[in-house]
């Protein structure tokens, strides 16, 4: 009964701004033949949250999402995959197709990510981790690590910032070296305690 409501919430509220959202993606996003996609995929998520609360401003949620589907897309993009570039021994190809300077700016790449990972603060490398590397949805981060949901995207957000940083060349501060966000990890603690 619920999911029928759910629905026919859905396709009233959601469905009905079809139009303006693939407007939106194929303005936003340089490949073409992926809107569809990102629009099936921004459903998905919408319906998804729906299940737990509806939001209050539905094509606002719709775009919002849409917005930060794109955004994570963009950053899996930018960021080097962890394990395409571990696994790349065990890619089926030679290693005469593997060029020297491949292999090694590969290896580099692994080698400065790696350091990247090791200068974000203890909680947020480990929900980095679990979010990026392991690909484990929010929930499932917040209840493995007794945190909420909210302290949870804050150290993606966070992590995010930090890692970007760091592999455009802009060092952030040793984890030792005192930091301005410092006061924001201990607050974060605190509240994950409660």
């Amino acid at each position: 009964m619920e999911e029928e409501r759910l629905d026919t919430w859905f396709k009233r509220e959601v469905l009905a701004h079809e139009a303006a959202l693939l407007r939106y993606l194929t303005r936003a996003w340089p490949r073409g033949h992926e809107v569809r996609d990102l629009c099936q995929e921004t459903y998905a998520r919408v319906y998804e949250a729906a299940m737990t609360a509806r939001p209050r401003s539905a094509r606002a949620f719709l775009f919002t999402t849409a917005y930060h589907l794109m955004t994570d897309r963009v950053r899996r993009e930018r960021v080097v995959s962890i394990k395409a570039v571990g696994d790349i021994e065990a890619l089926s190809l030679s290693v005469d197709e593997i060029s020297i300077e491949r292999r090694l700016s590969a290896s580099q790449e692994l080698e400065r990510l790696a350091q990247a990972f090791d200068r974000l603060p203890p909680r947020c490398r480990e929900v980095m981790w679990l979010r990026r590397v392991e690909e484990l949805p929010l929930r499932d981060i917040a209840a493995q690590l007794r945190i909420d949901i909210k302290t949870v995207e804050r150290h993606i957000s966070k992590g995010g910032r930090l890692l970007t940083r760091y592999l455009l060349g802009d060092e952030p501060p040793a984890l030792d070296e005192a930091r301005p966000d410092a006061q924001d990890e201990i607050q974060d603690d605190e509240h994950e305690r409660r």
